[in-house]
């Protein structure tokens, strides 16, 4: 699954309002936010950590119009927690996002 970054980009560039510093810092807080979250949930141990780590990446994923992390974040839902499937797929994802 490659990075897409589409709707992400634009709600962001929307809510920088052509500020550029703005703009990156926005960016790299998205990042910082879904890494930690993404952390946690590779470290979850129990059912009801996975499924908060999960549910706070989803939300990100919602506040920011981020279709390819919600899909991950509902298939980190759905999965096992400590799925290492959907860990690699969550780490590859905030690999491409701290990429760009």
């Amino acid at each position: 699954m490659a990075y897409e970054a589409g709707a992400l980009e634009a709600t962001l560039q929307a809510a920088a309002g052509g500020d550029a510093a703005l703009f990156a810092e926005l960016r790299a807080a998205y990042a910082e936010s879904v890494a930690r979250q993404v952390d946690l949930l590779e470290r979850s141990r129990c059912d009801g950590n996975w499924t908060l780590s999960a549910m706070r990446l989803k939300g990100l994923a919602a506040s920011f119009h981020a279709k390819q992390l919600l899909d991950l974040a509902e298939q980190a839902l759905i999965a096992a927690p400590g799925e290492p499937t959907i860990v690699r797929r969550l780490k590859a994802y905030v690999g491409e996002v701290t990429a760009d």
